[in-house]
């Protein structure tokens, strides 16, 4: 291809396929959705850290799981020859900066971050190829204090973001007990796996398939094991009271219920995806029936952080997409008025008050208020019509007249009511308003 076809041929305006663009609009959103979620952690004293969106390959092949690593991530080899990933979650990456510091960081830590993530799936209502999550990740505490806290935060979210309790629901399970399940069938580690993962995928399939592999799994007892992923009642009654994982499940709840949170429910088909998962796990689910599905979830994984030689450490966290936030938001009209708006915008009635005008509006800047500026050349009709369209609420007339007596011409666009005062009284009163 020649130099001139190669300017002739026009690139596409679209993004590569399952990313998003953010125009202002979206950008205004998306703070918001970040701002709601910085404020609530950080009221439960975690901190913010980040790293590269590059990671050694085997950083995910060692815990996260084999579908997705071979399935779902962006696998590439370097120019080093190094087999690299495009980060599809946050856990390992923080497991492993946690391991690196363990013999010498206070306990317990809290650790939060809102990174973007990548995986290769097909992209459809609430699942992107690529996304931002909030991952809040608790260090150190080994008791269910931890789980508690760290549901109890996922909870104070959604209700920061304005939901009700029957808005969405807390489902919870806990790994020690399917494991407790699988060694009371006596199913082998093997099946034990493939059982787990197609237990993950009840909802997703149906209900002829999902039997079918329960057949080839277990065999001799697919009925009676059916029977026992029908009801929490049954799996409880199986294993007993005195169970270690039914202990935990029991007083999580119990503890949350304490906390005024109720619509918390045990269901014993929740797995959750990855593979280093130990003790309770959890989701939450939207109720609404346009959008019944996980907006998000995490649980407990006490054994990560040894695949890199720290020192023991007990973990939990959770993580929740921008992309399920969002519809959840949108679906419960829960969305504020995100309408751009600034404090005043500086409107030039002739060409010569360019320099002056900017430093008026640094001088309010500092002083803390949004101000916009007219470049133009255009009429004053014509500058009022750009300050409305750009949300301002005032006006500030700034000529040479203006400048030569140090009074300006304040107006507020909306009641068309016009004052005449010095740039100190105006930026005074400005603030006051705002």
């Amino acid at each position: 291809m020649t130099k001139k076809q190669m300017v002739s041929k026009k690139l596409s305006t679209e993004s590569y396929k399952g990313v998003r663009d953010f125009f202002p609009e979206e950008m205004r959103l998306q703070k918001h959705i970040f701002s709601v979620m910085r404020e609530s952690v950080e009221l439960y004293g975690y901190e913010e850290y980040n790293a590269s969106i590059l990671e050694p390959a085997e950083l995910y092949e060692a815990k996260s799981g084999e579908e997705i690593v071979k399935e779902q991530t962006y696998t590439f080899t370097d120019r080093g020859g190094r087999k690299v990933t495009l980060r599809p979650e946050m856990t390992p990456t923080v497991a492993r900066m946690i391991a690196s510091r363990s013999k010498s960081m206070p306990l317990p830590a809290r650790w939060y971050s809102i990174p973007n993530l990548f995986r290769y799936e097909q992209p459809q209502k609430g699942r992107l190829r690529e996304h931002f999550q909030l991952n809040v990740d608790l260090f150190g505490v080994k008791d269910i204090s931890g789980d508690i806290e760290i549901i109890s935060l996922a909870h104070f979210l959604m209700q920061a973001y304005g939901a009700k309790q029957s808005d969405y629901v807390i489902k919870i399970n806990n790994r020690k007990i399917t494991e407790s399940l699988y060694k009371h069938y006596g199913i082998a580690e093997e099946e034990a796996y493939k059982l787990s993962k197609l237990i993950d995928k009840k909802n997703k399939i149906s209900a002829d398939t999902f039997d079918t592999g329960l057949e080839l799994l277990v065999p001799k007892k697919a009925s009676e094991f059916k029977a026992v992923l029908s009801s929490n009642k049954v799996v409880i009654e199986t294993l007993g009271e005195d169970n270690e994982g039914v202990i935990e499940l029991l007083q999580t709840i119990e503890g949350l219920k304490k906390l005024g949170i109720e619509n918390v429910i045990f269901d014993q088909t929740l797995m959750r995806g990855f593979d280093y998962y130990t003790g309770i796990v959890f989701e939450i689910f939207d109720t609404h029936p346009d959008n019944m599905r996980s907006l998000f979830g995490g649980g407990r994984y006490d054994d990560l952080i040894d695949l890199f030689g720290g020192k023991d450490m007990p973990a939990v966290g959770f993580g929740t997409g921008d992309v399920t936030i969002k519809d959840f938001l949108e679906i419960h009209n829960l969305l504020p008025n995100l309408e751009k708006k600034a404090d005043v915008y500086i409107v030039r009635p002739d060409k010569t008050s360019i320099i002056e005008s900017m430093k008026i509006a640094d001088g309010l800047r500092l002083a803390g208020l949004e101000v916009l500026v007219d470049l133009g050349t255009k009429k004053v009709a014509d500058q009022i019509k750009q300050a409305e369209k750009s949300g301002a609420s005032f006006v500030l007339f700034i000529g040479e007249e203006e400048l030569k007596t140090n009074i300006f011409t304040l107006k507020h666009l909306a009641s068309k009511e016009e004052i005449k005062k010095s740039i100190t009284d105006i930026q005074t009163l400005l603030l006051e308003k705002k």
